[in-house]
């Protein structure tokens, strides 16, 4: 948890929940599984011949998706990187996405550093 500290932005609420709600994350052997536990992995909403859109699952654990939510809000508001990324994936100019959309990936990025970091 000293690592996780270290990250402008997140706090030890951020970290006790992250923890509480994914437990050890040595019983996880990718970034991936616990993208999946937060229900952040998308599913295509499509049926026969009609191609739907794409949409994160919501199959996991809401109070982690919420926490997840709430804290990249702090992050893109005041860690460097973040904020870039938001940036960046909001106006590049090949496939931008919306405001909601770029938050959403963040989280499973804040899952990635939280994971390695931890």
């Amino acid at each position: 948890t000293k690592k996780m500290m270290t990250i402008p932005g997140v706090g030890e609420q951020t970290i006790a929940g992250f923890l509480a709600e994914v437990g050890n994350l040595e019983d996880y052997n990718h970034p991936q599984q616990i993208i999946r536990l937060a229900g952040l992995n998308l599913r295509e909403n499509s049926s026969g011949q009609h191609k739907g859109k794409s949409a994160i699952s919501k199959r996991g654990r809401s109070r982690l998706r919420a926490l997840l939510y709430r804290s990249v809000l702090i992050l893109v508001a005041k860690n460097k990187e973040f904020k870039y990324l938001h940036q960046y994936y909001t106006t590049r100019s090949e496939r931008p996405l919306k405001k909601k959309q770029s938050l959403i990936a963040l989280c499973g990025k804040l899952i990635r550093v939280l994971y390695y970091s931890g």
